[in-house]
């Protein structure tokens, strides 16, 4: 059934069907959103069908001002969510203000610069995303529903069996080169031999693109004798239990936006190793809650996961990361501080030719 317009006051535009960092963020943030009175829905595909949505033959209805009177906020995450956006706007000119939330840490495309010159606010996820933008901006870090993601003090029913009694090591994302997956195989086959309690997973996609990638690491495994302590689980349903269950997580990435899974790891109560990339540097507290290596050094990043194959050592850092988490990236966090973005562009006059935005420290 089509969510009536009347109420809304921001939509949230998600125009890509395969699952991405973006989409898990927009499932978590936006039934948070609802649950603090926001009037707010989901345009396009590639989302579970619990979310709120607008329907195509809906667009008309933004021509119509909501109940408030006001403008609607059209938050882009995306270039073509970007440019719907101006289209709706300039065009075909109904009252919206765009906001756009930019993850990436990598000097933008004249293009996409042009984009971004014509929105109404700028959000970063983080400072060192925030570096490569031109213009004014406010810095929101991405959160995580503390909720969803927890510890658990038992091992769940779902299991293999023959993981009971196991330390159990992690490595979730799509398989490629540019996740650092290889890194990840080759410190297994490394490190394993000489820690006979652990083992390793890895969940994640792979593309057909990157099948032969994903191919040779299964080979160099078997090669090695380990086909039983490293497992690819395949895209997994539901990654949560698997979280739960972890000793260690490692996020091995050579370039990432913004990067849940280590905060995703923390709040499950799960001790993390992960590079530098994307902003897993701004997640973790060194030597407490885990580890950051430079992306793409291997010597680091096995050093560093032998270091938490010590199981206390790894116990004492995943619970000092649920407190970590709880304290600095609870979703609300991130849904209060949008809001504050939000009220700035629905209290302002409608856009000039030539839009401004907002600057703020977060």
């Amino acid at each position: 059934m089509a969510q009536p317009l009347d109420d809304i006051t921001v939509i949230s535009p998600h125009f890509k069907r395969r699952l991405s960092g973006v989409t898990s963020t927009v499932i978590q943030l936006i039934p948070e959103q609802r649950r603090q009175g926001l009037g707010i829905l989901t345009l396009g595909p590639g989302l579970p069908p619990h979310l709120p949505k607008m329907r195509w033959s809906q667009l008309p209805g933004l021509w119509k001002r909501p109940k408030s009177g006001g403008n609607r906020v059209w938050h882009a995450r995306r270039n073509n969510e970007m440019l719907a956006g101006l289209v709706l706007r300039d065009i075909l000119r109904m009252p919206l203000k765009l906001l756009f939330t930019s993850a990436a840490q990598r000097h933008h495309s004249r293009y996409t610069r042009w984009l971004i010159s014509r929105m109404d606010a700028v959000v970063a996820t983080n400072a060192k995303s925030g570096s490569f933008l031109q213009v004014p901006h406010t810095v929101i870090r991405h959160g995580v529903d503390l909720d969803l993601f927890h510890p658990s003090g038992e091992v769940d029913a779902a299991m293999p069996a023959d993981l009971k009694g196991r330390h159990i090591v992690g490595c979730f994302g799509r398989v490629r080169h540019q996740k650092g997956t290889d890194l990840f195989v080759k410190a297994m086959i490394e490190l394993l031999p000489d820690h006979p309690d652990w083992m390793a997973v890895i969940s994640g996609r792979v593309t057909p693109e990157h099948s032969g990638f994903a191919d040779q690491l299964k080979a160099e495994i078997a090669a090695a004798g380990l086909k039983e302590r490293i497992r690819f689980l395949g895209e997994v349903d539901d990654i949560k239990p698997w979280y739960r269950r972890l000793t260690l997580y490692v996020a091995p990435s050579r370039n990432e936006g913004f990067g849940l899974t280590p905060l995703e790891a923390m709040a499950s109560g799960t001790a993390v190793v992960a590079s530098d990339a994307g902003a897993y540097a701004e997640m973790i507290i060194e030597n407490e809650t885990g580890a950051v290596v430079p992306a793409g050094n291997y010597i680091r990043l096995r050093d560093a996961i032998a270091a938490f194959l010590n199981p206390q050592k790894a116990i004492e850092a995943g619970r000092k990361g649920r407190q970590h988490v709880e304290a600095t990236f609870g979703l609300s966090r991130e849904a209060d501080q949008l809001s504050d973005v939000y009220a700035r562009l629905l209290s302002t006059t409608p856009p000039s030719p030539h839009a401004t935005v907002t600057q703020g420290n977060g």
